[in-house]
């Protein structure tokens, strides 16, 4: 069984090269029903990703270039990054 974010890498994927096909098709390719395609485009959508569909291609694509990046970060990994936000906020 794929996890969901092997479901959501999968769809990023087709998303960046347009390779979608319909609503129908992209459930398929994904291994979900159309109506959670629905839930995964709208959480792709909450974390920023501009997806819309043209209906000429008959896919999916991003309005904008960009990637998801999907990592651990160590508890000491993740307090220097927050310090480097924090710093970066202050001089703004």
């Amino acid at each position: 069984m794929k996890s969901l974010l092997q479901r959501l890498i999968r769809l990023d994927h087709l998303i960046h090269y347009k390779s979608t096909g319909t609503p129908a098709d992209c459930a398929q390719k994904i291994g979900v029903s159309e109506r959670s395609l629905y839930d995964y485009l709208k959480l792709l959508k909450e974390m920023g990703a501009p997806v819309k569909f043209s209906r000429g291609r008959r896919t999916y694509y991003y309005t904008e270039g960009g990637h998801f990046h999907v990592s651990f970060l160590s508890r000491e990994k993740q307090s220097q990054f927050v310090a480097t936000e924090e710093r970066s906020l202050v001089m703004s």
